[in-house]
């Protein structure tokens, strides 16, 4: 396996993704591009969670990325802000934990620390502790039906013409 090959990263922390989802109770959805928004789709309680997934290895005791999305083709290397309102859930998974981790992507202004160790200078305010988002985010799962929020239909969709009603 080709360890520093972004794409076999990547691949692998989908894959950690969907076993840790799998444990959780969710069914697994793939998408049939890898130009999606999202990595996967998860489904539980009849409804239907877009997950993105990075792959981040821990330094100085802290688990650290940007909100952003990163593509290379034969102009170079792109960066573009991640489209919150295409995602319901950020995984991130770390080798060096062997553990996913859970983030509401509207939680997170830019960039995501998550902190493995405490930091050197005994800094306690503001910390996102690593071992405090290994389940999935309680403002995610309790988002209220209608909020449009995830793979929810339209408000209107049961209003339309079809000539039968739906049950």
């Amino acid at each position: 396996m080709l360890v520093h090959h972004t794409k076999t990263k990547g691949d692998l922390g989908v894959l950690a993704a969907e076993l840790d989802l799998f444990e959780k109770g969710f069914l697994l959805l793939k998408p049939q591009t890898e130009h999606a928004p999202f990595d996967l789709v998860a489904y539980r309680d009849e409804r239907f969670y877009r997950v993105q997934v990075k792959y981040r290895a821990a330094v100085n005791g802290q688990i650290m990325f940007q909100l952003d999305s990163y593509w290379a083709d034969k102009h170079g290397t792109h960066t573009s802000p991640v489209d919150k309102s295409s995602i319901d859930l950020l995984c991130i998974y770390c080798p060096d934990t062997r553990l996913c981790y859970y983030v509401d992507p509207y939680s997170v202004k830019k960039t995501v620390c998550l902190r493995i160790s405490p930091p050197r200078n005994q800094q306690q305010k503001r910390i996102r502790w690593a071992h405090e988002c290994t389940e999935i985010p309680s403002t995610v799962l309790g988002v209220a039906p209608g909020s449009r929020r995830g793979l929810e239909a339209p408000a209107n969709l049961g209003q339309s013409s079809l000539p039968f009603e739906r049950p």
